[in-house]
């Protein structure tokens, strides 16, 4: 195989956006992986991950009534794989933040609910990812700001 530099510059020069920071998904995926990592940071103390975090807020958030959480509508709310939502809750079952039983209107789902270190956990986390999203994108990023309006909008499309 050739390494043949004057491919790549016409590829680059015809075919591409020009520099990786033209393109709005190198530029999307840059900014996620800095809001995860501060966010990781962030709830280092709380003893969760960026994904921990969301599972945990998602099943709390569904719960909130007190109806049961279906394992499969987590997956769905937060686009999340079903097998990477099964780690992520057997990771906080593991740590006491959440208890799993099987469905009583369906014996194929398994229902989630938050323990009291679960409510615990989350009551310390919301405040520190909060932080971290008004730090990183100000205004634009909060309730009825112009980027999270955005995002919503081209999120409700797909």
């Amino acid at each position: 195989m050739s390494n043949d530099p004057s491919g790549l510059e016409n590829l680059f020069a015809t075919t591409s956006l020009g520099a990786p920071e033209n393109a709005v998904g190198f530029v999307l995926w840059r900014v996620f992986h800095r809001y995860q990592r501060e966010v990781d940071r962030a709830l280092a103390p709380v003893d969760l991950t960026h994904l921990q975090f969301t599972t945990l807020a998602l099943a709390g958030w569904q719960g909130r009534f007190g109806e049961p959480v279906i394992q499969s509508k987590i997956a769905r709310s937060g686009d999340i794989q079903p097998m990477q939502l099964s780690l992520m809750l057997k990771a906080l079952e593991a740590k006491g933040m959440i208890k799993r039983a099987r469905s009583l209107s369906d014996v194929r789902a398994k229902s989630v609910e938050l323990t009291s270190t679960g409510i615990a956990a989350l009551r310390h986390a919301l405040p520190k990812v909060i932080h971290v999203q008004k730090e990183m994108f100000g205004d634009k990023g909060r309730k009825g700001g112009s980027l999270l309006q955005m995002l919503l909008k081209i999120d409700s499309s797909a």
